[in-house]
């Protein structure tokens, strides 16, 4: 028989699948919660929901996927923090309906199995969920060699939460009056760069260089992982209840006010004051190379992550809470009335960055 017609022959390592699960298994051990059933090697995750600690529990659940962030991991051959992406995006998500993040579970799609790459891409999605307090219950390496290049990866990943159904957040109960938190970011996240890497390469940025006004390589900032808000945000409703805390907006791609007016209902627009934080020095340099103002408050979060519509009487708490948990935080606007109840939702910034 020609060893042409085998599997890994036609692109498949099935050992370099297996020595993958077994370099990564001790980091997905890590994220276990009590609820957990069972470990690695199953066709299925498995976790039992204790339905009495509730009562009307909903379950909520996001996708998503790192984008093309991962093409300056490859290019810079760093994969340990693009997981850390990963799981931010689904349970920040998650969170923004007040929803805990129960558990996750990867989709890593590669052109050829590199054990100790694999690991750890997934040893940093495993990081992620415990930054989150979500278990990793499982998940899935596809080998695609005859469709993807050798190096080439792309993620995805699905995260399923719990909220009680009086309890869930949103525009329903933001009111005229409310302010803004806003939640300081601790990068690009992981929005923006197609455009990001169009402008280092036309403008021919030295990503191991320092350029002026960054306190590191253009590199490491560049892959600077996407901060997990989820315990943060759900302390904070623990603490000051949904009657303060109305609701929560995740700035990814659209950014600042196209994510924020998501949480506003009709009649009601929001007022922001840029001069109330710094514009990130990285989003600085990009527009020195061309990027107009305007294009990077769509694009890119512009230093903040995530906001929260709170009871403007408990705003400075909120802002306190958050801080005493390394989260910088600021009041930077607030929620309006507007012309009529009919009035479509709208996000102004106004002033200028510090």
């Amino acid at each position: 028989m020609s060893s042409d017609f085998t599997y890994a022959a036609s692109g498949v390592d099935i050992d370099a699948g297996e020595r993958a699960v077994t370099l990564m298994r001790a980091a997905v051990e890590r994220t276990n919660r009590p609820e957990v059933v069972g470990g690695l090697g199953g066709f299925a995750g498995l976790f039992a929901l204790d339905t009495a600690k509730y009562r009307a529990p909903l379950l909520a659940s996001s996708t998503d996927g790192v984008g093309t962030k991962i093409a300056l991991a490859r290019q810079l051959d760093r994969h340990d923090t693009v997981g850390i992406d990963l799981v931010a995006m689904v349970v920040d998500d998650l969170v923004a309906c007040g929803a805990e993040p129960l558990f996750l579970q990867d989709y890593v799609a590669c052109g050829r199995v590199v054990p100790e790459r694999i690991a750890a891409i997934v040893t940093g999605i495993a990081t992620g969920c415990q930054q989150a307090g979500a278990a990793l219950v499982g998940g899935e390496t596809a080998e695609h060699g005859d469709l993807m290049d050798a190096d080439e990866y792309d993620l995805a990943a699905t995260a399923v939460g719990v909220v009680e159904a009086d309890a869930v957040l949103g525009p329903e109960r933001v009111r005229a009056g409310d302010a803004v938190v806003a939640m300081a970011s601790s990068g690009f996240h992981s929005n923006g760069y197609s455009l990001v890497r169009r402008v280092v390469d036309r403008a021919g940025l030295d990503l191991s260089a320092t350029p002026a006004g960054l306190d590191r390589p253009l590199g490491d900032v560049l892959l600077e992982p996407t901060r997990i808000y989820a315990r943060d945000c759900l302390a904070l409703v623990e603490e000051l209840g949904v009657e303060t805390v109305h609701a929560y907006a995740h700035i990814t791609g659209g950014g600042l006010a196209g994510n924020t007016v998501r949480v506003l209902p009709d009649g009601l627009a929001a007022e922001l004051d840029r001069g109330s934080w710094a514009l990130p020095a990285a989003v600085r340099l990009l527009e020195e190379h061309g990027v107009p103002r305007t294009e990077s408050e769509r694009a890119f979060n512009c230093g903040v992550g995530m906001v929260a519509a709170v009871a403007a009487e408990q705003a400075d708490r909120a802002v306190a809470l958050l801080t005493a948990r390394g989260v910088p935080a600021w009041v930077a606007g607030t929620v309006t009335q507007a012309a009529s109840a009919a009035t479509p939702p709208e996000v102004t910034l106004h002033g200028d960055y510090r």
